[in-house]
């Protein structure tokens, strides 16, 4: 019988490598995407259309309403998003209070509804300077927390915890997936712009695989 897992899929390349992953290790996926508001919105479009395509129940989830709690972030308030590494100090005004704790126990609980052991969940080591919701220690204890929330213990599977998006693009390539099918800027525009963190980010994961990026930038 066929294990069935949540994978939290933003539309993100990283996400969307957690998400073909799971594909290949023969899980049944149910894929779960977050409207919060955020100004790069975009990149749900390109998430409803890998399920789409793969096959995949996809359900978007409206938690705009958040936002009347969770003020101060450059990615869902009307803040200048910062340009520059993720090292850099000022990437700090793209953290959303609370966000992915918000979003994994959510995750949790559809998993619990759907009969899914698992919520895979697309945490890296580049996000851990800024992000501590992305950091080993935070996924540690909200996995033990998971499997005791509910009468059905539920785990958070962070396949690429440990590694850099480099890594996980390396892994993405191997698997043949393309890329041109995600969406990583925060800036929501027609064309990626190619200086925030995520784009920066994306881009040296590319250089350092001595890849192309299909997306276009500005």
């Amino acid at each position: 019988m066929t294990e069935k897992v949540v994978v939290i899929y933003s539309g993100g390349m990283d996400s969307f490598t957690v998400l073909n992953r799971a594909v290949r290790d023969n899980k049944e996926v149910f894929a779960l995407s977050f409207d919060y508001g955020q100004r790069h919105v975009k990149e749900l479009e390109y998430a409803a259309n890998v399920c789409r395509e793969l096959g995949i129940e996809h359900k978007v989830i409206d938690i705009t309403s958040i936002n009347q709690l969770l003020a101060g972030s450059s990615l869902t308030d009307d803040i200048d998003i910062p340009e520059g590494h993720y090292e850099e100090q000022s990437m700090k005004s793209t953290v959303v209070p609370n966000r992915n704790m918000i979003l994994l126990s959510l995750a949790v609980g559809y998993a619990v509804s759907k009969g899914a052991g698992q919520v895979y969940y697309g945490a890296h080591s580049g996000d851990h300077a800024i992000y501590p919701d992305c950091r080993p220690e935070f996924v540690l204890k909200m996995n033990e927390v998971c499997k005791i929330a509910n009468y059905e213990p539920v785990e958070i599977y962070s396949p690429y915890l440990t590694v850099s998006k480099i890594d996980i693009l390396t892994d993405g390539l191997q698997m043949g997936l393309d890329y041109s099918k995600t969406w990583t800027c925060y800036n929501g525009r027609e064309k990626a712009c190619g200086k925030c963190g995520a784009c920066q980010e994306r881009l040296e994961a590319f250089e350092k695989n001595d890849a192309t990026d299909p997306l276009e930038y500005e």
